[in-house]
């Protein structure tokens, strides 16, 4: 009787959270301090080793669907790869095709690697996400970070090379705790805190229902001339250093209120309240780019039909977002 030989060996798994940011949205690209939210859900990355000379990859939504497959012949760089098929038609955040993103991920992580992926051995790879891929908690980010373990590469470079951006949605898919970030090159300082509201049973998330495009966000605010910038940076920090601090949802609602008009000023652009919900009685704070995702609203859990209400079904209590 003959032995077969599997074919599958090593396994490994990679997981990451997903993000939001509570204080210092665009500002935190120019190196202010920002209040980030790791949240409770992330994306896995399953690794599997097998003796082919190929990558098959698999991802998976928060329903189990796979929405996007593809295949590329190792090692990268082959010519064999200009045949890759791309069997999702959805495009990511930069408008390119995600099969093409995804190459251009695997790529840089070789660049900073050259071990990975180098064709020695074969991949089945599997992602996972636990939320909606619309959200915008951070599809992207958790992927890169989960790429970055599996390459052993740094992530903030990684992201540098590959997207762009604060790497503050990096930095949360490796703490399990809110953290204090600043943007510092590829060595950003990072701190864990304690952010754990007493009033938190009067904090929701509302889905703006639209994905908001991270990429436009940022070329919008890089391309402003920033008056005041440095007094709007200097307020904005202590804000972030007073919610820290806050022991009550009125101060809270003060900060978030003084938040919203600092950065509506400094990206002309009107506060999310004023132009959906300017007759909802709470407050409402932006998190990340203006325009889309996720928004924070304060209430009781009766004021959340006021959202519902208008169409907006998506409403999380915080302590079920938040770690």
């Amino acid at each position: 009787m003959s032995l077969v030989k599997k074919n599958y060996m090593l396994k490994k798994s990679f997981y990451s959270h997903g993000k939001l940011l509570l204080t210092s949205e665009y500002l935190v690209l120019d190196g202010i301090k920002a209040l980030a939210l790791p949240t409770k859900k992330g994306q896995w990355l399953r690794v599997e080793e097998n003796n082919s000379d190929t990558l098959s990859w698999k991802s998976f939504d928060n329903n189990g669907n796979c929405w996007f497959e593809t295949k590329v012949k190792l090692p990268l760089g082959s010519s064999q790869n200009e045949e890759a098929q791309e069997i999702s038609i959805l495009t990511d955040e930069e408008g390119l095709g995600v099969n093409e993103t995804l190459l251009k991920i695997l790529q840089v992580a070789k660049e900073l690697n050259p071990k990975f992926l180098s064709g020695e051995k074969g991949y089945h790879i599997e992602t996972e996400l636990e939320f909606d891929r619309l959200w915008g908690l951070g599809s992207s980010s958790t992927l890169i970070n989960n790429i970055a373990q599996w390459a052993e590469v740094n992530a903030f470079m990684l992201l540098s090379k590959s997207f762009g951006g604060s790497g503050y949605d990096i930095a949360s898919a490796q703490h399990k705790t809110p953290i204090i970030y600043i943007r510092n090159e590829h060595k950003p300082i990072i701190k864990e805190v304690n952010f754990d509201p007493i009033f938190k049973d009067q904090l929701f998330f509302i889905y703006l229902n639209q994905k908001q495009d991270s990429k436009q966000s940022i070329k919008h605010y890089q391309s402003l001339p920033l008056k005041d910038f440095d007094k709007a940076a200097e307020v904005v920090s202590t804000i972030t250093d007073a919610v820290l601090s806050c022991s009550s949802l009125a101060e809270f609602r003060t900060l978030m209120n003084q938040h919203e008009e600092i950065i509506s000023k400094i990206i002309k652009t009107p506060t999310i309240k004023s132009e959906l919900f300017s007759d909802y009685s709470g407050s409402i704070k932006s998190l990340g780019g203006w325009g889309g995702d996720f928004v924070l609203a304060t209430g009781t859990l009766s004021d959340m039909k006021y959202f519902k209400a208008k169409g907006y079904h998506t409403v999380i209590p915080y302590p079920e977002m938040v770690l």
